[in-house]
């Protein structure tokens, strides 16, 4: 008896041992982790697009999302860093045109956004190995998304970065991928699938829809220098395209409405990243501009109570000035007699009297600057909203901030900055600046060009700041351009509106740099800027190497510089 139970244990554990020598035995799926097989139906396709959305919020440190106001803003004269000089330390070689290759912020700026690439790769992988319990609609429309979604996170790679790898849902994850191919031809034909096989609107307003491909077809074009195919495209978008909700696209009626969460999604809004707040979690908020709050404690209630960054400059208030209802394009906007008056140098509770003079009305939805209404948390009181005015200036970001009575901020977390305000990724009044562009250098007209300029004009002088009286907050004055300016005088027209209609939004670096002005334009911003902020600016020089950032040095040691080449000048 004994020796028969001996024999049985004996087989039972030759039977284990032969079962764990098959293959079967070795595939054990993750138990907290969903398999390729369950995420190729229709609802994993969905979610795994989603995660690609879910990207252009940024994660993994701060000035990852797809605001850019730090790359596009902060370094294209828009602001200042602001905050003091010891927080977030990291960041103030940057403002000087000075990174670093090892640059923690870059780093993660460049990290971020190729996660982005990876997860509309992996959603296209995932399109590719969904069976016919798959309908053919649903892989098209998914892929026409995680596509349109790749397209933006390379168009943000070449504007920062300049020529990167360029990987695809097909690559082994082995090959090594040299960056010595020109991105242009991806990106475009990128987003012309999206164009060409999105839906016209979609159930989700926060989808990308035909119209919001075609636009970023337009956009990629402009800055390829494509500009009479972006002038073809751009134009059909003015005139036919519409929301994903089948809104026409038009402006807003009132400048200062843009950033009201209230209208997130509303005619102007091409395409922007979605946030929610107060959802059970602060990763549905939106968590790039947690930092461009008035800072401190003492003084009135204010929104965000931190961190003070993002100050708007000194030069660009003054870019305001108007005289005779147009802006004062030759440069004197700086000059003595023209820039603003600040109460740089004062306490809250010294006397200040604000500016007088001329101003166009976008100043005042755009900066916050002592004395004028701040939304509707009172009158700005000046420095006790600023936390160091010698590093940063005399003003406090505007747009993207929330209201007091609008609960559109998440206070669960660190700071009550994460809020429910989308970004606009794409604007109508973008559109609109870039087909102006495109109609004076892509074969079309000066006059047509003026007449989208205009329409952006004839908002602003809607648009006046008011007191809780009625009255207007400050003396506004905003005129229309005239159709039969020369092509130079046009450009240079174009070219002023997009920084004040745009400002603080992302936008200005890129386009000075492809205009091929940023070293002109930025250099004469730091002589203006240091004058008054030397803590700040110090010495600093925008030169050659400053069109793009460094390709972070990490990454090059994995590669190798025979396979990732680092930019010149770094």
């Amino acid at each position: 008896m004994k020796k028969f139970k001996l024999i049985l244990v004996f087989a039972c554990v030759l039977g284990i041992s032969i079962t764990a020598c098959e293959d079967e035995f070795l595939e054990v799926a993750p138990t907290t982790s969903l398999s390729d097989v369950e995420l190729s139906t229709a609802a994993g396709l969905d979610g795994s697009v989603i995660g690609a959305y879910s990207y252009l919020l940024g994660r993994g440190g701060f000035y990852t999302d797809a605001t850019n106001w730090f790359w596009g803003s902060v370094l294209g004269g828009d602001a200042n860093k602001g905050s003091d000089p010891g927080d977030q330390s990291q960041v103030n070689e940057i403002v000087t045109y000075n990174a670093q290759t090892n640059n923690v912020s870059v780093r993660d700026k460049y990290r971020s956004t190729y996660e982005g690439v990876a997860r509309a790769n992996n959603t296209l992988r995932l399109v590719a190995a969904a069976g016919e319990d798959v309908s053919d609609a649903v892989k098209t429309q998914v892929t026409a998304e995680a596509r349109f979604l790749r397209g933006h996170y390379y168009f943000d790679l070449k504007r920062n970065f300049d020529d990167v790898p360029y990987i695809d849902e097909t690559w082994d994850e082995i090959t090594p991928i040299a960056n010595d191919q020109d991105l242009w031809p991806f990106i475009i034909a990128d987003f012309q699938f999206a164009a060409d096989n999105l839906p016209e609107t979609q159930t989700q307003i926060g989808r990308a829809n035909s119209w919001a491909a075609l636009a970023y077809l337009g956009k990629a074009q402009l800055f390829s220098g494509d500009i009479a195919g972006a002038r073809t495209t751009l134009t059909r978008v003015i005139n036919d395209g519409v929301t994903s909700n089948g809104t026409p696209y038009a402006l807003e009626e009132n400048y200062g409405d843009l950033w009201l969460a209230a209208n997130d999604n509303g005619a102007e809004t091409v395409f922007a990243s979605q946030a929610a707040a107060n959802t059970g979690s602060t990763n549905n908020a939106n968590p790039g501009l947690v930092l461009n709050f008035p800072h401190g404690s003492a003084g009135p209630a204010r929104p965000g109570g931190c961190c003070g960054f993002n100050q708007p400059s000194f030069e660009l208030a003054n870019s305001f000035r108007t005289s005779g209802g147009l802006p004062l394009l030759d440069g004197s906007y700086n000059d003595p007699a023209n820039e603003l008056v600040t109460d740089f140098g004062l306490t809250s509770a010294d006397d200040f009297t604000p500016d007088a003079g001329p101003l166009d009305p976008r100043i005042d939805h755009s900066i916050g600057r002592r004395g004028i209404p701040y939304l509707d948390w009172g009158p700005h009181p000046g420095n006790d909203w600023i936390r160091q005015a010698s590093n940063g200036g005399a003003y406090s970001p505007k747009k993207f901030v929330y209201t007091a009575a609008g609960g559109d901020f998440d206070g669960s977390s660190w700071t009550p900055g994460y809020t429910a305000i989308n970004y606009k990724i794409i604007r109508f009044a973008d559109v609109l600046l870039m087909a102006a562009e495109a109609e004076i250098d892509g074969g079309g007209t000066v006059a047509q060009a003026m007449e989208y300029v205009n329409m952006i004009r004839q908002r602003a002088a809607n648009s006046p700041l008011l007191n809780d009286d009625g009255s207007e907050a400050a003396n506004y004055e905003v005129s229309l351009y005239s159709t039969a300016l020369s092509a130079d005088e046009a450009r240079q027209a174009v070219r002023f509106e997009r920084k004040l209609e745009l400002s603080g939004e992302g936008h200005r670096k890129y386009d000075l740099v492809r205009w091929g002005v940023a070293m002109e334009v930025l250099n004469a911003f730091l002589d203006y800027e240091r004058e008054i902020l030397s803590i700040q600016y110090g010495t600093a020089t925008f030169n050659t190497k400053s069109l793009f950032l460094p390709k972070p040095q990490e990454e090059i040691d994995l590669q190798g510089p025979d396979i990732l080449a680092q930019n010149p000048g770094y």
